[in-house]
């Protein structure tokens, strides 16, 4: 009897064993406290880990893309237990934190978007100088994570004469086969960068660093080269300008060094030799420039480079025409024959009292040679 005993309790406890090892394989369901979502609804299975066949049962309602919302865990297990979920652990938690992941749009990606679909089309330049202003203040668009596909145009409408534009985009979607659709209306104008006056100028006055700042400004309102900053430092300007004006290339000059009836150092400079006197300058000119100069003392009128402030230089030797060697000018001096000495006193006086030429600076500058010719042979 005792034997038989024994025997049925250990068959019932070898029966239990397997029921047990599978129970210890159904985890319970577990609530989390914090969950992210990327499609407009919440489901039980991003409401708690193990919820089984229960996953996939809609729940909620998702906050806005990019935001978080807060759920009350006893509002949570009462939902869950109408959609026959029970027995959820909670632990400590005391509400659940949903948050919306989503794909941002700020207002510049909008911008560059519309500016690439104008690029190079409807008498447009470059994108990066395409300025793009929306009807609408447009600030960051969020739309759902699952648009990860790229800003598409797929119609582009544009008025060359208003700047008017009207674009259609669509984005690909991840969670729905039809693409995302986004329109856009505004105006959109070709601009370029160019130095702009912060004073009135006057013609005489040279720019300096704080008369100049750099804007982008509409290209139909530079007609010409814009100029930029650098360019335009240290220049003068051709006529006098009011101050928020463009400049442009052909707006800016060298800054005269010499103006008109100014009084002048005249240089006479030759290789050796190097005299100054007084003169009037009869033209402006710029550093390099060309001009006409009055000789104060011989009233002849002189053509010299502006080389400085007050200073024009006139050069002689330097345009003069190259001599023969001089092997060939002494070939037939004789041996106890000199070269004539050079008479400095005339060289000068001719310099300062009437421009010289070239030939007659060349002349002045080499001694004359003394040639004698032997008789010739009679036969």
């Amino acid at each position: 009897m005792i034997r038989t005993t024994l025997a049925t309790i250990s068959a019932l406890l070898v029966l239990a064993l397997p029921a047990r090892a599978a129970d210890d394989f159904i985890a319970t369901p577990t609530l989390r406290a914090s969950i992210t979502v990327t499609s407009d609804v919440v489901r039980v299975g991003d409401l708690i880990d193990n919820a089984g066949s229960a996953a996939l049962i809609p729940v909620y309602r998702s906050p806005d893309p990019g935001t978080t919302g807060a759920l009350p865990v006893a509002h949570v297990l009462a939902v869950l237990r109408a959609k026959q979920v029970i027995g959820v652990m909670t632990g400590d938690i005391k509400e659940v934190q949903v948050t919306r992941l989503a794909r941002t749009l700020v207002n510049k990606d909008l911008e560059t978007a519309v500016a690439s679909a104008l690029e190079r089309r409807f008498g447009l330049g470059d994108a990066a100088n395409i300025t793009v202003t929306f009807d609408r203040g447009i600030a960051d668009m969020r739309l759902d994570a699952s648009n990860t596909g790229v800003l598409q145009p797929v119609a582009t409408r544009y008025d060359a004469r208003s700047g008017r534009f009207d674009i259609a985009f669509e984005i690909n979607n991840d969670n729905n086969p039809a693409p995302t659709k986004l329109r856009f209306t505004g105006t959109a104008i070709e601009t370029v960068e160019v130095a702009v006056l912060t004073r009135d100028i006057d013609r005489v006055d040279l720019l300096k660093a704080s008369d100049v700042a750099m804007e982008r400004r509409p290209k139909a309102e530079v007609t010409g080269e814009a100029a930029s900053r650098d360019r335009t430092l240290g220049m003068q300007l051709r006529r006098p300008m009011r101050a928020g004006t463009p400049i442009r290339v052909a707006d800016i000059v060298k800054p005269d060094f010499v103006q008109r009836d100014q009084n002048v150092t005249v240089i006479y400079q030759v290789p050796g030799i190097y005299l100054t006197t007084r003169g009037k300058a009869i033209e402006s000119g710029a550093e390099g420039d060309t001009i006409s100069v009055l000789n104060l003392q011989t009233k002849r009128t002189l053509s010299g480079v502006v080389t400085g402030r007050g200073q024009v230089t006139v050069q002689g030797a330097s345009q003069a025409a190259p001599m023969p060697a001089a092997v060939e000018q002494t070939s037939s001096l004789k041996r106890d024959e000199a070269p004539a000495p050079v008479d400095t006193a005339a060289l000068v006086r001719n310099l300062v009292q009437a421009p010289a030429s070239p030939a007659q600076i060349a002349q002045a500058q080499i001694p004359q040679v003394r040639v004698s010719q032997a008789p010739a042979k009679s036969e």
